[in-house]
């Protein structure tokens, strides 16, 4: 199972570093699998910020502030919220409700008459409070900044360097909020390592993939790893 949590984590950083988002996305399947829905996003967020803390030095010179400010600020407000639901939710409505957001997060493509909404100042704070309770609830925190970047016209690659800090602030409060993982020190070494790994050889990738194969990868490991936790979910709750 470590072997299986490790390949996973090395390719979720790789497409992390390659298209600037998805990290938790693709993770999510396989430790919530491995952990359980509340360990696993514990450990999904405490990676996804080593997996920022790597990112960050690349992106800083692409990234925008004051919009960065705005759905950092509203998202941190939100997160305990979404921390509370996540830690007193019943096991098998925590994997529907992951599996749900999952769901969300790969569909977010077809939100484009919700996404012209969200625009402006207005706009970051709606978005931002919706990315921080989902960050903290599943780590699954980019559909909404996707959807607010998309309404307000934000260039790909000043939002996918932004979006590194963002990620980092709402992981930070998370984890926080969420507590450090309970899984033994020396799994969270190897799976912190092959994180830092993944996103270090990400930009040897970058360089050689291109952007649409990385996002068919990621779309393929997301689905499998989103249904996956739904079927699981669903028999937990028939159950």
């Amino acid at each position: 199972m470590l072997a299986f949590t490790v390949a996973a984590t090395l390719i979720a950083a790789v497409i992390q570093r390659v298209t600037g988002l998805a990290f938790v996305l693709v993770l999510i399947g396989p430790v919530v699998l491995a952990y359980g829905p509340v360990e696993g996003v514990t450990v999904a967020v405490f990676l996804a910020v080593i997996a920022s803390l790597f990112a960050v030095p690349g992106a800083w010179r692409e990234i925008e502030w004051p919009r960065t400010l705005w759905l950092l600020a509203a998202g941190l407000v939100a997160a305990p919220l979404g921390a509370l639901v996540s830690l007193t939710l019943p096991e098998p409505a925590l994997l529907l409700l992951i599996g749900v957001m999952g769901v969300i997060a790969l569909s977010a493509q077809r939100l484009g008459r919700v996404a012209r909404h969200l625009r402006g100042r207005g706009g970051a704070i709606g978005a931002g409070a919706l990315a921080g309770f989902m960050h903290a609830s599943s780590g699954l925190s980019g559909p909404a900044l996707a959807a607010y970047a998309m309404g307000d016209d934000w260039p790909q690659r000043r939002f996918a360097a932004s979006a590194q800090v963002i990620f980092l602030g709402y992981g930070a409060v998370s984890v926080a909020l969420r507590g450090l993982p309970a899984t033994p020190p020396l799994e969270l070494i190897v799976l912190g390592a092959c994180t830092a790994a993944g996103i270090l050889a990400g930009a040897f990738v970058a360089r050689r993939v291109p952007v649409a194969l990385a996002r068919r990868v990621m779309l393929l490991c997301a689905w499998a790893g989103t249904l996956v936790v739904l079927v699981r979910a669903t028999v937990a709750l028939l159950g």
